[in-house]
């Protein structure tokens, strides 16, 4: 038996004698109670954190209720407040104006696609709904909910499989919506958000390509339909369309050289698209182009719906066996929207943004279950998380600074790299756009939207389609393997490869993936493209291990989001987290709303050229599609 001195006294405070018994205190049993009671004086988060992993149990069949709600939410109220008073920075302020536009794109091919049940005001109600509701509620207000691609897909694919039977198109979508809220919402209780610790970049690079290229498609489409006006009119369409896309990706390019001042460039960067589509609007009426007579936007009357019915739907105007055949078009929306919001969420998380403040995977899918739901009773599109908006907006609240290197000597000296400096996390520019979509429901600005030819929306889609194009890790894959391998720099990520076949093989892999979605959307059998999105996942996790190498992978397909990212889920599959909250700066802990010393140029969006610090934005473009960066290594090139 032990002598006293040899029982630790951490022992003896933790259990009370009970008849002979020891029974331990009541506070040890409930980790997040003893964490709060026991220990106020540690940060909560850094404690909640090592709760979380001394409780996780490796049996993940056994499922605790409610707890991974719990947990996010735990893990980001500390942090709500400073999500708010962030908001005190210029980069709220283009990442506000550019989100508001593809919605606009959207209404206009759904009000083609489903004979106008669908147009402007319920796709501007629809990202109402989420931008308000997921900015105030949500536990990451940097992903950006709306209309997007897939949903437009899924909505007239109904439509067409279900008109014809005399159904009640919106009786029938409204019993979706709540059917499909139901299975969030078990989703969300059963922390089945656990499952995207398995999805990486070889999912959502194919899910991102697949969206680049319905944008591109429904460009496309759009000027196809400007044929019935004659073919002034098509070719005037076309040709706005291509100088759209032009011009708007001309003030991309300029925003990321070293042309003009700081201030200019950003401006350019961060208002040239709105002003473009501003200025084609009113370009097609100069001179001989003025007699020309083009389709615009259709609009309807302010706040009321396109087609004349009321805001709520009549759900029970429908036969009981439709209600329980919306059951299985429920189960693709929610497979559809569990993989689409949460690679959105992915993405806009993702290793190139140094992000301080906690995920929350599990809270945000029962926020969707219920916009979902109040979406169907409305009779709008459901609303879920955007590509590439969403990416787009995490990267407009980005702070670059010009770093110049000072290693470099003689005719080299004086080379600068855009490192991003920190990212502008709050709530208040989500909130911002569904306040300002809903300002376009008036009657002033509707007359105002009615005024854009279709052609200029058929320009913002093939923006939108180029943007996210460019910034996809398959891109990057087949860019890198048309390069001259003389010309190509060793240092790039895709170098270390050994097996050059296996780059080959992989972009092979992925476009067959892409492909197989793409195909299948154009088919009536549209409405089952989701389970192959799905699947996309086990055949990462189980098939390619089996040809490719782990070295190979890891540099191939590297986790989306990083460590801190994904302890909502429990981390990233396969990979030890040793530090949870590694990082994201190097120097500050995750989370910190302490405001740095800003000069003017840093308000502007590009901070000041400073040394050290910060994450190398041009390595991060290159690791997209070759290794994802860990935040800890992140921080290692920061120091």
């Amino acid at each position: 038996m032990p002598s006293a001195s040899q029982i630790h006294p951490a022992s003896m405070s933790s259990t009370v004698p009970n008849n002979g018994r020891e029974k331990r205190q009541w506070q040890t049993r409930l980790p997040f109670v003893s964490s709060l009671l026991l220990a106020p004086h540690q940060d909560s988060d850094e404690t909640l954190s090592r709760e979380m992993s001394a409780t996780r149990d490796p049996t993940w069949w056994k499922i605790i209720l409610f707890r991974g709600m719990a947990n996010d939410l735990k893990r980001r109220a500390p942090y709500y407040w400073s999500d708010w008073k962030d908001a005190r920075d210029y980069r709220v302020v283009p990442a506000t104006v550019y989100i508001i536009l593809p919605a606009l794109a959207f209404s206009l091919d759904m009000f083609a696609k489903t004979a106008s049940s669908f147009g402007v005001n319920e796709v501007l109600l629809a990202s109402v709904l989420g931008s308000v509701v997921f900015s105030i509620f949500a536990c990451q207000p940097l992903v950006i909910v709306g209309v997007t691609g897939p949903i437009t897909v899924f909505n007239y694919t109904v439509y067409d499989i279900i008109t014809p039977r005399g159904t009640n198109y919106f009786a029938f979508m409204c019993w979706i919506g709540l059917w499909s809220m139901v299975m969030h919402w078990v989703l969300a209780i059963t922390n089945a958000c656990n499952g995207v610790t398995y999805v990486t970049r070889f999912s959502c690079d194919i899910f991102g390509f697949y969206v680049a290229f319905i944008y591109l498609q429904k460009g496309i489409q759009v000027l196809t339909r400007q044929w019935t006006s004659g073919e002034p009119a098509a070719y005037l369409s076309t040709t706005v369309a291509l100088l759209v896309l032009g011009a708007a990706y001309l003030c991309g390019v300029i925003g990321g050289s070293t042309l003009f001042q700081r201030y200019v460039r950003k401006f350019i960067e961060d208002y040239g698209t709105p002003l473009t589509i501003i200025f084609f609007t009113g370009f097609v009426h100069i001179g001989r182009m003025e007699g020309v007579e083009l389709e615009t936007l259709p609009t309807s009357k302010a706040f009321f719906p396109t087609q004349d019915r009321g805001w709520f739907i009549h759900f029970w105007n429908i036969d009981v066996g439709d209600v329980f055949i919306a059951i299985p078009f429920a189960i693709l929306l929610t497979i559809l929207f569990y993989f689409d919001h949460n690679v959105s969420a992915l993405i806009a998380q993702g290793t190139e943004f140094p992000l301080r403040k906690p995920a929350g995977f599990h809270w945000d899918i029962f926020l969707l279950g219920f916009t979902t739901g109040v979406a169907g009773l409305l009779g709008i599109p459901f609303p879920n998380g955007l590509i590439p908006q969403a990416p787009f907006h995490t990267n407009s609240l980005c702070v670059i600074r010009q770093v110049t290197d000072e290693s470099e000597t003689g005719a080299e000296k004086g080379h600068t790299t855009r490192v991003v400096d920190h990212v502008v996390e709050q709530r208040v520019s989500n909130l911002a756009q569904g306040l300002l979509t809903l300002g376009t429901m008036s009657g002033p600005l509707l007359i105002v939207l009615h005024l854009i030819p279709q052609g200029v929306l058929a320009g913002l889609f093939f923006v939108m389609g180029v943007q996210a194009l460019e910034g996809n890790g398959i891109t990057s894959k087949m860019v890198y393997l048309a390069k001259d391998r003389s010309l190509t720099a060793a240092s790039h990520p895709l170098s270390r490869v050994q097996r050059k076949g296996a780059i080959w093989y992989f972009v092979a892999l992925e476009l067959f993936g892409f492909g197989a979605t793409f195909a299948i959307t154009q088919t009536i059998a549209a409405i089952g493209f989701p389970v192959i999105i799905l699947l996309l996942i086990p055949v990462r996790t189980f098939l390619l291990p089996k040809y490719f190498t782990r070295e190979e992978l890891s540099i191939l397909d590297a986790p989306t989001a990083s460590p801190f990212t994904m302890e909502s889920v429990g981390g990233n599959y396969g990979e030890e987290v040793s530090d949870l909250h590694g990082g994201t700066n190097g120097n500050e802990r995750p989370g910190s709303s302490e405001r740095r010393d800003e000069d003017d140029s840093t308000e502007r969006g590009e901070a000041a050229g400073r040394s050290a610090g910060g994450d190398n934005y041009e390595l991060q473009q290159q690791q997209r599609g070759g290794e994802g960066l860990s935040h800890r290594s992140q921080s290692r090139s920061a120091r």
